[in-house]
């Protein structure tokens, strides 16, 4: 299995530090640059890229060490990533030797311990073809597979090439992991994209989907379906052996639209929502993982001005003591800035999701953060946010907020009679209301129907609407 090193060092990785690290190869090897300078390729003489390297990262947001990799780390310290190609068997001691000169020199210490060294690793004798792609372990002409041990699979600026690459080249992404990995929200709804696919080596089965199950064969060159004489898909034992757990995370999927002008400041509708949900502000953001920076709507609002017409995706982070993730896509659209956050928040055994505040944030979001869709829902899951390759149950949905632009769309009076025993809640303006549906406390799975059911009402009125379900 590939191998990830991480060095973790209080002092910033400079020039000289790096240098000492880059010829752990010795002068057989060459330096080349990807993701416009962000990740660095240590290559053999040949140009087969054996060892990535993400320039480092100050880290200012406290609990991120902890989050991905188990490990307590005081802020604020660098993180240095270098990943070693599985195909060339030098590559994983090279990495190792990177990581280690960097420790040693800077302080700190490596991710995993036992992998740093400072030896010269000799890659005079490795040959291979130069494939283009940023280390990854199987090229074939419709996927790129890659290998990965760690204890949380995280969106880092090195997977985040290497999806833009794979997508650029037409082809799909498949990571392959032991059952003991985690992905974290966000590379899970990278995943969860089609064509790519998070792909579990269980010791006594084989192989599987880790998000839906399905039992996989390698065939035609990429891991599918492995389909029975009837044409179907089974699913495997492994995903099905689940624990029962008092943990659950309560998420928050909501859409808001604001004018683009130069004052528009975003995120504040975000930041509104973890201060409701959880008492304080985010603790930081970033594009990738591990989230670094300290949280700043207006650096944010920077960020995607400069991006823009192009979306931007972000992450959000909170405070050790509540696990809280956000995702967020912002985009330039003919009605202004939308921002598309999904929020989720754990809460262990004893500990029970603030159902009672919904109301109260969807009102504060249609009145002041141009709140266009909202829904709320309760699944059981993992307090720490990470997703295991095992079933788990599907979200139980509490409440749908639609905003008043679609409210008008559809016709007041439709829109406020949908087929429920509880009826709507008008927020703002009587002249312009929004509408707020309960649907459950989180704990009924009729929840599920009565949202379709709502659903299917409001396209009746206004074919097109987005609901998000």
């Amino acid at each position: 299995m590939t191998k990830d090193v991480i060095a973790l060092t209080p002092k910033m990785p400079d020039t000289w530090a790096l240098l000492a690290g880059l010829y752990a190869g010795g002068a057989g090897t060459h330096v080349t640059a990807g993701s416009e300078g962000a990740v660095l390729r240590l290559c053999a003489p040949d140009g087969r890229p054996l060892v990535s390297v993400e320039a480092p990262l100050l880290v200012q947001v406290p609990g991120e060490a902890e989050r991905l990799l188990g490990r307590d780390m005081p802020v604020p310290f660098w993180w240095t990533e270098a990943r070693a190609s599985g195909a060339v068997p030098e590559a994983e001691r090279l990495a190792g030797s990177v990581c280690g000169r960097l420790a040693l020199l800077l302080g700190g210490g490596t991710w995993p311990e036992t992998a740093a060294s400072t030896d010269v690793v000799d890659v005079s004798a490795v040959v291979a073809p130069d494939d283009g792609q940023p280390v990854v372990d199987v090229l074939t002409e419709s996927t790129a597979v890659v290998l990965a041990d760690r204890p949380v699979l995280a969106l880092s600026t090195w997977l985040s090439e290497v999806l833009r690459d794979t997508a650029e080249s037409g082809r799909a992404l498949q990571i392959v992991t032991p059952p003991h990995v985690r992905l974290s929200a966000p590379a899970r709804a990278t995943l969860l994209q089609p064509p790519n696919r998070w792909v579990v080596q269980d010791p006594a089965q084989g192989y599987y989907d880790g998000l839906s199950g399905a039992v996989l064969r390698w065939q035609g060159g990429t891991f599918a379906p492995a389909l029975g004489a009837d044409g179907t898909a089974s699913v495997a034992g492994a995903f099905a052996r689940t624990s029962p757990s008092a943990d659950r995370q309560l998420v928050v999927a909501f859409r808001t639209t604001l004018p683009a002008r130069d004052d528009v400041v975003l995120g504040e509708g975000l930041e509104t929502a973890w201060r409701v949900l959880t008492g304080s502000p985010p603790a930081g953001w970033g594009t990738a993982e591990p989230v670094n920076l300290p949280w700043s709507p207006h650096r944010l609002t920077g960020l995607a001005r400069d991006r823009a017409p192009d979306p931007t995706h972000l992450i959000v982070t909170g405070h050790p003591s509540r696990p809280a993730l956000a995702w967020i896509r912002v985009t330039r659209t003919t009605d202004g800035v939308e921002q598309d956050v999904t929020l989720t928040l754990g809460y262990g055994d004893g500990e029970a999701p603030p159902l009672e505040a919904v109301g109260p944030l969807a009102e504060t979001l249609v009145g002041e953060h141009g709140l266009t869709t909202m829904l709320v829902s309760v699944r059981r899951a993992p307090r720490d946010l990470g997703t295991a390759p095992v079933l788990h149950a599907p979200p139980v949905p509490v409440a749908f907020t639609l905003g008043a632009r679609d409210v008008r769309g559809i016709g007041l009076t439709h829109a406020r009679r949908p087929p429920l025993a509880a009826r709507p809640v008008a927020l703002g303006p009587a002249s312009a209301p929004a509408l707020h549906y309960p649907l459950g406390d989180g704990t009924d799975p009729g929840a599920l129907t009565r949202l379709e059911r709502l659903a299917t009402h409001l396209r009746a009125g206004m074919p097109g609407v987005e609901t998000q379900t």
